[in-house]
């Protein structure tokens, strides 16, 4: 803990908390060095836990009680009443849109008796993408307000009576901080493209192995013919139309996928009028209407795939409208990387790398804890073996993986 004079208080909505304060902990503007330090000099923008996105899924009634997702979010005050330090937070009745899976311990402790909701999730609803939790302003008390916004978090968990505290998709030196006062560590596995200073796509296919390369080139070509093109629309192209058809494309996708589709559609208006220049939607028209897209975040360095849908079916389209498209965009604005977003161990072909990511979980009661820090032993022991040998199979030439 710090004798740092803060108050700690809750709001229920992060309307309630001005724009410029929350982005002066989420978003600080840092050197912009990659090598700055991720507490006390933040240089990556995060377009997922800025004020704009997150007030975005709350107004638009998709992260709200009602769906099960209760604002709970912990700021920290200095004696001035400046906000230091928050936390976004919710308490949860169910552990949908998360991401990282834990309904196996739900049902474990509540055949036991226990009863695992509410628990409370620190995470960005309905988006697995890394970014800090524990958001302060830079400067020299930063980590001991993040020990606060850590104590912060325990108490909020006794109050609520909550089975637990999960914090998913943090940095591992976030992660490890967490570790040391008292959460289990998780890992688990996304696929990120990393850009080597590629001067175009067809660079980006020198470097794969041959039989990759031609894999590739015929899914592009073969993706798009029946008289298929494919759009960026950013800025001012995010217009009410094109909304309305993406909005087509993830009701019928998402009910396919998850049953019932978690955003509404004013969030993509209101997320589409807050944050145009940091949206791509990839779009595929044919016959002049739209068929299919995907919707993309722009970061400082990292272009985020989120999620995408179709009214009609093409072969190799989805390669090409989230994969392929995502990269070369990443190329042609020189961004570092792109995150394809969870799971999918068919995105290795196509040039994306196995990557690690993390959470942290602090479960209240003893028992729970036990066995589920003997499950996550062996757990993590499986993801790093695992993400070896996917690594290993990767798509690039061989002479060049032995140079790195």
């Amino acid at each position: 803990m710090t004798d740092l004079p803060l108050r700690l208080r809750i709001v229920s909505s992060i309307g309630e908390v001005s724009a410029a304060a929350w982005d002066a902990c989420a978003n600080p503007a840092g050197s912009g060095s990659p090598e700055a330090d991720p507490v006390s000099q933040v240089s990556d923008y995060n377009p997922f836990i800025s004020h704009d996105f997150l007030d975005s899924a709350e107004a638009s009634g998709s992260a709200t009680a009602r769906t099960g997702w209760q604002p709970q979010h912990l700021l920290a005050e200095d004696a001035a009443g400046t906000l230091v330090g928050a936390v976004p937070c919710y308490l949860k009745s169910h552990s949908r849109g998360e991401y990282v899976f834990d309904r196996g311990w739900a049902e474990a402790y509540e055949r036991a008796g226990g009863d695992y909701y509410p628990k409370l999730q620190v995470s960005v609803p309905f988006t697995p993408a890394t970014g800090r939790r524990l958001l302060v302003r830079p400067g020299p008390d930063a980590a001991a307000v993040q020990g606060v916004l850590t104590g912060g978090l325990l108490e909020l968990c006794r109050r609520h009576e909550a089975s637990g505290v999960h914090v998913t998709f943090m940095p591992e030196s976030e992660c490890a901080l967490l570790g040391e006062r008292g959460f289990l560590r998780r890992t688990d596995q996304q696929f990120h493209w990393e850009n080597a200073g590629y001067a175009s796509f067809d660079a980006f296919l020198e470097a794969l192995s041959a039989r990759k390369r031609k894999t590739i080139r015929r899914e592009r070509r073969e993706a798009l013919e029946n008289g298929i093109t494919v759009h960026w629309l950013t800025g001012s192209d995010l217009t009410e139309e094109a909304w309305d058809a993406f909005f087509d494309f993830y009701m019928e996708t998402g009910s396919r996928k998850w049953g019932r589709p978690y955003l509404t559609r004013e969030f993509y208006s209101l997320v589409g009028a807050r944050m145009a220049d940091r949206i791509v939607l990839i779009m595929a028209k044919r016959n002049g209407r739209w068929i299919a897209g995907a919707i993309n975040f722009i970061g400082s360095h990292v272009l985020y795939g989120r999620h995408w849908g179709a009214t009609e079916h093409h072969p190799f389209l989805h390669f090409e409208i989230c994969y392929y498209q995502a990269i070369q965009f990443a190329i042609e604005h020189k961004l570092a990387r792109v995150e394809a977003g969870a799971q999918g161990e068919h995105k290795l072909a196509r040039g994306y790398l196995p990557v690690i990511t993390h959470s942290a979980h602090y479960i209240a009661d003893p028992g729970l804890r036990r066995a589920i820090a003997d499950y996550l032993q062996r757990e993590r022991a499986y993801v790093e073996a695992a993400g070896e040998e996917l690594a290993a199979a990767g798509p690039f030439r061989k002479d060049l993986v032995e140079q790195d």
